[in-house]
């Protein structure tokens, strides 16, 4: 007897399986930013880094700071803990090697913003690995490169 085919089919991870929301992370790694910048995170700089209300970036830094990811103290500023800030050091790692790729790609700047930010919260660990094996890669060998450029132009 002949076995029936099966088409198997990744499953779906619910939201609720999500580590942290893309708008979690994308907090998490403007602090970090705004820290390293200019040695401090507050509230209006947040708010008028990611252009959203103040009123929105309190709600978001209490929710973090309930999540044990940052703590906050109203009208002092915020730090991150120690597991805000991996957190956030993994988000912006990740955004930089996908800015990296896709500029060995030769692709414009505006293209790339985009495409990153489009991108980076939706990619699994397996598949970051694999492009920061092909960056690698690519970096070595630059007649690779060079085709796979001409490749993607065409």
């Amino acid at each position: 007897m002949p076995r029936k085919q099966t088409t198997k089919t990744p499953p779906r991870r619910p939201d609720s399986d999500r580590a942290h929301s893309s708008t979690v992370e994308d907090y998490l790694e403007r602090i970090l930013e705004l820290i390293n910048t200019k040695g401090y995170a507050r509230v209006v700089d947040i708010a008028e880094s990611l252009q959203i209300s103040q009123a929105s970036v309190t709600n978001m830094v209490q929710k973090l700071d309930a999540e044990g990811l940052l703590n906050y103290e109203r009208y002092r500023g915020m730090i991150l803990t120690t597991a805000g800030q991996t957190l956030a050091l993994n988000i912006t790692r990740r955004h930089q090697l996908l800015t990296d790729f896709l500029g060995l790609l030769g692709l414009e700047d505006n293209v790339i913003y985009r495409d990153v930010e489009g991108m980076e919260h939706h990619i699994s660990a397996p598949t970051v690995r694999a492009i920061e094996a092909l960056t690698e890669q690519l970096k070595r060998q630059p007649a690779l490169l060079e085709r796979v450029r001409t490749a993607a132009q065409q």
